[in-house]
């Protein structure tokens, strides 16, 4: 969504445009790298804000308040890059951003009444007070009529059909406290589990794909030892808008596979399981 967004607005306003992508600590394994290389064009500003979000997220469990405390110190960092810029370039007054009609729905009533099902880090995550003013150019958009823009755009197929992301990241995988060692065991699994899907020509049949880590530990054996460790659950459902959604019943080697690879590589885990549930009455993500 923010990829489809920076190529609508270069589109519109050429070298005006000047692009931050903050990495927050809670990105998917070598997506700040990936980024990097795919929008280096776009007067690009990468930013290792890492320390600080995981720092600003300690002991916190409320998943409402990692989402308020995620999107209020994204903008203080934007804020603060945009600042630096400005002897440069002159006064920065606007913040574009990749907002879709399924996050203003969860979020906020808009066009009717609706209940607040979780704060999107974009949406009701904000803080009340910016310096600068928004633009969301796909705000009344569902996330075909994004990928329809992007290719129209010119923007790669294999960046417009990527999986969504969540705003708040691995965060919201994160039942619980967020922690930079548990963020470490979810970007590993979730790796495996999405290069056996891409491997196997599912990455494209599904809507989108992850691991995510439950707040437990239980007793294993690994070698001759007892081993006290985290569960983690892969998800992969299809849906059409986000707003409904259904699992996927996966070839099950996919599923032997991603397993014993998680078991065999991932340290600090020792049971993975499948997530069988719908939309409603679960979320896609876990918070």
């Amino acid at each position: 969504d923010s990829a489809v967004t920076a190529q609508l607005l270069h589109a519109a306003i050429g070298e005006q445009l000047h692009c931050i992508f903050v990495d927050n600590g809670v990105l998917r394994k070598g997506e700040r790298d990936s980024v990097a290389a795919e929008f280096q064009d776009l007067n690009l500003t990468v930013v290792d804000a890492a320390d600080r979000f995981i720092d600003a997220l300690a002991g916190v469990v409320d998943p409402e308040r990692k989402r308020k405390i995620i999107g209020n110190l994204f903008i203080e960092v934007f804020e603060e890059e945009a600042q630096k810029l400005v002897s440069s370039v002159g006064e920065i007054r606007w913040l574009a951003q990749g907002t879709l009609y399924p996050d203003v729905i969860e979020s906020v009533s808009f066009k009717g009444p609706s209940a607040t099902i979780k704060s999107h880090h974009n949406v009701g995550g904000l803080p009340e007070r910016m310096k600068m003013k928004l633009i969301e150019p796909m705000r009344e958009l569902f996330k075909d009529e994004v990928r329809e823009l992007g290719l129209s755009l010119g923007v790669q197929p294999d960046i417009v059909n990527r999986h969504p992301f969540p705003g708040p990241g691995l965060a919201v995988r994160c039942p619980g406290e967020v922690t930079a060692e548990r963020i470490r065991i979810i970007q590993e699994c979730d790796a495996i589990f999405i290069s056996s899907l891409r491997t196997n020509g599912w990455y494209d049949r599904v809507w989108q794909a992850y691991a995510a880590l439950i707040p437990v530990k239980t007793v294993g054996v690994k070698g001759d030892e007892r081993s006290y460790e985290y569960a983690v659950s892969l998800r992969a459902v299809r849906s059409e808008d986000a707003m409904t959604a259904d699992w996927v019943e996966l070839p099950h080697q996919i599923l032997r596979d991603s397993s014993n690879q998680i078991l065999n590589t991932v340290h600090g885990v020792n049971r993975v399981l499948y997530d069988v549930s719908t939309k409603p009455p679960a979320s896609i993500e876990w918070e």
